[in-house]
């Protein structure tokens, strides 16, 4: 496998989160999922970890000068939109922040 065709499968396994709007937004492939976000969220500064659908983040508030951790749970957002998941999640090894 070329560093081409490597770097393309690891973005195709790849999610990214940001925030817009007083939206959360999370992409994946050509999914883009968005819900309500604390009234005073201005950006998501750095994944600390993924686990299958539970994310550890740090998020920037306006009410605050440094970042926050954060937590964000997709699984129940998921199925609110009758989304499978399991099955939606499986393939995501890593996500980023969006326009970092």
């Amino acid at each position: 496998m070329n560093a081409t065709e490597s770097a393309t499968q690891q973005a195709s396994h790849t999610a990214y989160l940001s925030a817009e709007n007083g939206f959360t937004v999370f992409e994946y492939g050509k999914t883009r999922i968005r819900f309500r976000a604390p009234y005073s969220l201005e950006r998501y500064t750095g994944v600390k970890q993924w686990d299958n659908g539970y994310l550890v983040v740090d998020a920037k508030y306006r009410h605050n000068t440094t970042p926050e951790e954060e937590y964000i749970d997709l699984e129940p957002v998921l199925t609110d939109l009758y989304i499978d998941a399991n099955h939606f999640l499986q393939p995501i090894q890593k996500v980023e922040i969006a326009h970092a």
